[in-house]
């Protein structure tokens, strides 16, 4: 694997890593190294270029927190991921400067494209990088150095020249993360007032509702919206679920398995548009485990690939279904062509784990490398508890951001239209959106 062993998850120098206020984006970046390389020229010829280093198309095994970023994908003026990412890789000289002014020009592709907030344990970017960096005895332990703590660069695996990670890519597997409270008992809604019953549920909260008092760093920005008391908190997270919910939490996901139509499970898409049709392997639900006190479900799912928002609307319909006792049987009516809003589960509980390229390695086997995450087996791990478990457990706990995402959701069931959330399970006329509502994608 030519060295790509080494380095992973031994950081040095993390404040380099331009991961705080005002970083700039992957072409910005790209750029301030470039003149930076420029200037260290000295007095060199005018126009001079450097020595042409060979490049090989390789695939860089990541993972990373994606707290405080955009997502994965560069972008222009925010900041991501790959923006670091690249920025690290040309400072280190694995992208010379006559590339570092755009990421197209090394062919940079990723299996996974996550999504604000979104983390993974476990990805691949492909692109054609410089191995033999000189005075670079170990490209991988450089670039580590020149990358904030919460992305790692494992290591990277020599691949066919024409490799594309998202094409050649078989399945992924997520986990996603969920506090059991989640599931307790929907409390009575809140009544409306005569006055508030005669405003359409589409109309945004006036001005006059917004809250002025929410603590810092809360997202119950209006008054229609719960904000749980610490002791409120306290009887929350002694929940402990009991066997009967675990079933019916198991029972549902599985609801899931095979090939169905998700078209209700993200935004823009039609009943009719083929690639709504996407194909479940699995769906696991773990034994309960405590953690600082607060009983949590890890939740697995590995599928050929998924839509936007797929995974977070999974999970916020079965929070949304067992907490009003709704019967399972509305999961294979969201399969139908009625369209109806299903709420996104938190970003924060997402993660990637691992993309998987089965097809490649069997057929490229003896030739070329494998691409697997086994040999970094133990580094992503502690990564993954470090960066990830730890980043999610504390978020919760200092925000409640598990709680808050469902008072959001009560404090506004009505213009949500949740009408679907029923006793009887079938999907009335009432909840299903027409053309021109505007309900859809909530969070």
């Amino acid at each position: 694997m030519g060295g790509n062993n080494q380095g992973a998850g031994n950081h040095k120098g993390g404040k380099k890593g331009s991961w705080g206020a005002g970083s700039r984006n992957a072409e910005d970046a790209a750029k301030a190294a470039a003149a930076a390389s420029d200037d260290d020229q000295g007095a060199g010829e005018e126009g001079e270029k450097e020595a042409r280093l060979p490049k090989r198309k390789v695939a860089l095994l990541i993972g990373y927190s994606g707290t405080g970023y955009q997502g994965l994908q560069a972008n222009h003026n925010v900041k991501t991921i790959e923006g670091d990412l690249f920025k690290a890789l040309v400072q280190a000289g694995a992208i010379s400067k006559d590339n570092a002014d755009d990421i197209k020009k090394v062919s940079l592709m990723r299996s996974a494209r996550t999504d604000k907030g979104v983390h993974a344990a476990g990805n691949v970017v492909s692109l054609k990088m410089i191995l033999d960096v000189p005075d670079v005895p170990d490209i991988v332990s450089k670039v580590n150095s020149l990358l904030p703590a919460q992305i790692r660069l494992f290591g990277y695996i020599r691949t066919i020249n024409s490799f594309n990670p998202k094409v050649l890519c078989d399945s992924r597997v997520y986990e996603y993360l969920l506090p059991t409270y989640v599931f307790l008992p929907r409390p009575p809604l809140p009544a409306k007032s005569a006055a508030e019953s005669e405003i359409p549920s589409t109309t945004e909260p006036a001005k006059s509702s917004i809250r002025t008092d929410a603590p810092e760093g809360s997202l119950a920005w209006d008054q229609n919206v719960h904000i749980s008391t610490p002791e409120e908190m306290a009887v929350k997270r002694s929940y402990r679920i009991d066997p009967e919910t675990w079933a019916k939490v198991r029972d549902g996901f599985a609801e899931y398995v095979g090939t169905k139509n998700f078209h209700n499970y993200t935004i823009g898409k039609d009943f009719k548009d083929h690639s709504c049709k996407r194909y479940i392997m699995k769906f696991d639900v773990s034994e309960p485990k405590m953690i600082q006190g607060t009983e949590w479900l890890s939740l697995k799912v590995h599928g050929q690939s998924f839509m936007l928002h797929q995974i977070r609307k999974m999970v916020g319909l079965i929070v949304m279904i067992i907490r009003t006792d709704t019967p399972l049987k509305l999961i294979s009516e969201t399969f139908k062509s009625n369209k109806i809003n299903i709420p996104k589960a938190p970003s924060l509980g997402l993660l990637l784990e691992r993309p998987l390229f089965d097809t490649y390695n069997r057929k490229f086997q003896g030739k070329h490398q494998p691409i697997v995450f086994d040999p970094f087996k133990e580094e992503m791990e502690a990564f993954k508890e470090k960066y990830i478990y730890e980043g999610i457990i504390k978020e919760e706990l200092e925000f409640n951001r598990f709680d808050e995402y469902l008072q959001i959701m009560d404090g506004h069931a009505d213009r949500y239209n949740f009408a679907y959330l029923n006793k009887e399970g079938i999907i009335p006329e009432e909840a299903i959106i027409k053309r021109g509502d505007t309900f859809e994608d909530i969070e």
